[in-house]
Parts: structure tokens; sequence; C-alpha cells
């Protein structure tokens, strides 16, 4: 352990249905450590990233997380993975260094030592239902979702948003990671004559899902509402593909803020524009990493007990704004936007 440098495990996916937006969560926090290594480090340490492919088997990633905090290799974890990674990490190593989590998900987490900065279902995907429902007059919603954790309980809490924006939840099915074939689905869907499709797939599934939409059509009928859905995701769907498309999240590439555009430059000047597209799964990760460095200069200290003790109303500045944290999640502004081609067109704060 080179006790010059705080290591921080990055657990990001590298495979799976996530890998296509990895390489934005990579360079994303990679822009966060250098900024704060160039604004002096933490506790006047250089700040450095250790890779983990959070696209592996949850125990597997939990597993290798835990060897890394075990050996002293790094005294923090943060990144975006699937809820069923975080499951596995949390109880093992969050008690022993602060974890801070970037990926939206489903609520709920009560685990010591975790700290949250994405969107949860209450702050995103209710007041989207509710404007959807007043401005488009959906009224039949079908919940299409991957089989773990985050898709099920969020359908849960879509059926209950629903009932009380004058709607229903007509269906659902989940699927496996990794699905390709979304035919049975897509006529679920048109039997059962929803006007709104509630999309809780992840990466590539999702990629694939709204190709197959779009040729059988069912674009013509059915919106899409998505609580993950960026702009990677949309340059592999393609165009024709995002027809009535709407993505509901803190951040959208297309924000026009001073913060945003700032953070624009400073990833087009690092890393060229040949860069993979920003989108707010990929600029998560530069949240965490500042979530971080902030928590440990509020306690100065990298004791875990002291840092939860030093956390409540830490506050750092960031794409997004300057965001606080109160208990254990930021606080932030929460957008709804409409799939234009390649782009989102940002339509409201909810």
């Amino acid at each position: 352990m080179d006790r010059s440098v705080v290591s921080v495990a990055l657990v990001y996916p590298m495979r799976g249905p996530a890998g296509m937006f990895g390489p934005t969560c990579e360079l994303c926090a990679q822009l966060a450590v250098e900024e704060i290594n160039r604004a002096g480090g933490v506790l006047g340490r250089e700040l450095r990233l250790v890779p983990v492919d959070g696209g592996a088997p949850p125990a597997e990633v939990a597993a290798e997380v835990e060897a890394l905090v075990s050996t002293g290799a790094v005294q923090g974890v943060t990144g975006w993975h699937i809820s069923s990674v975080r499951q596995a990490v949390a109880p093992r190593v969050a008690h022993r260094v602060p974890y801070v989590y970037t990926a939206l998900y489903e609520g709920g987490e009560r685990t010591e030592g975790v700290f949250l900065t994405s969107e949860t279902p209450d702050a995103q995907l209710w007041p989207a239902m509710r404007l959807l429902a007043r401005e488009q007059g959906v009224r039949r919603w079908y919940v299409v979702g991957n089989d773990y954790v985050w898709p099920r309980r969020t359908a849960r809490a879509a059926q209950r948003y629903a009932l009380r924006s004058g709607a229903r939840v007509c269906g659902q099915r989940f699927l496996p990671l990794g699905t390709h074939d979304f035919g049975p689905v897509l006529r679920a869907v048109e039997q059962s004559e929803a006007d709104g499709v509630l999309m809780l797939l992840v990466g590539a599934d999702a990629v694939r899902f709204n190709r197959a939409f779009a040729r059988g059509g069912l674009d013509q009928r059915c919106l899409r509402l998505s609580t993950l859905m960026d702009e990677n995701m949309l340059l592999a769907s393609g165009a024709g593909a995002t027809r009535r498309l709407y993505s509901t999240a803190g951040f959208f590439a297309g924000l026009v803020t001073r913060e945003n555009l700032d953070f624009h430059g400073a990833f087009a000047r690092r890393f060229g524009v040949e860069a993979p597209p920003l989108g707010s799964l990929g600029e998560s990760c530069y949240e965490g990493v500042m979530l971080l460095a902030a928590l440990i200069a509020r306690a100065r200290t990298l004791d875990v007990r002291a840092i939860g003790a030093a956390a409540d109303a830490v506050s750092y500045q960031g794409p997004r704004g300057e965001l606080r944290l109160r208990g254990r999640h930021v606080r932030q502004r929460i957008y709804l936007a409409e799939a234009d081609g390649l782009d989102f067109a940002v339509l409201a704060e909810l």
C-alpha cells in the first residue's frame, strides 16, 4: 500500500448489456480524479482509480472488491453497476471503506457507509408518469424489465404511481439480462392495448427492444418511458427506433447550463471529439468521485465511521450544479426529455 496515494475501486461494466456505456463511465471518473489532483488531491495525497469489472457476476465482483479492501489496495469504492452487484458488494465492504454508488436504483439502501448520487423512483418515475398521463393521455402502462431487483421493485412502485395519476399497469414481463428475442413480449404489449410502455431494461437489452419495437410498428401507438436511457443507448438504437421515446434523469448532455457546458468543454479538451458520447450513466461516475472526495475532505480522515458522522449536508460542484447530501442521498433536479433522433430534447424539470 502506497501511503502517499488514496486509491479507489471504480466498479463499472466492462462487459454484458451495460458494457456499452462502460467507456464513458471510465473517462468521466478519470476526468474527476485529474481535476481533484490538480486542486491538491485528497488529504494532500494523490487520488488514483483501480478499475473493477462491474459487469461480471455479482459474487465475483464482490469478492474482487473485498480482496482489494482487505489488502489495503483501495480506501474507497465508487462507480455505476446494477443493483444486484451493489447488494453483493455493500455488506462486504461498506462498513470498512466509504462506498459511493452512482447508478439510479430502486431506493431503500440503508447499509452503513453507502452513499448514493443518483435517482430513485419517487423523485424520477412518479412525476414523469404523472406528467405523461396529463399531457399525453397515458392510461394503460405495460412494464418490460430485466429480471432482477431494480426492475421488479420499480415496477411495484409504478403500479402505485399509475393509480395516483388515473391510469393502471395492465401487464408486465421480466426478462433475463442479455435477452435478444422480444417477439413474445411485443405481442403481449400489442394484445394489452397499452398506450405506454415503461422500459426497465439495461443497455444493449434496451437497444434491441427499441429496434424491435419500431420494426413492429408499436411506436405508432405507444410511447415509451425509460428511467435508464442515455445518449449512448440512443446512438446504438438508431434514429428510426426512438420515436416517442421519453427518458427521465438528473442529467442530459443537451442541458443548457453553465456547469454542463463547462463539463462538455473539459471532457472534449481531455479526451477529444471522438470520445464516447456523454450521458447520465457515465456522468454519474464523475459525480461519484466528486462526492467521495468531498466526504473524505469534510471528515478529514479515511475512517468510514467518521465519514458517516460528518456526511450530513456535504456539498460539491459538478455538471449537475451544486449538489448536497441529505442523509445518504444526493438531492438534485430531475428532468423529462424526449428523444429527438440521436439526442434528447429536455421538456421539463420535474
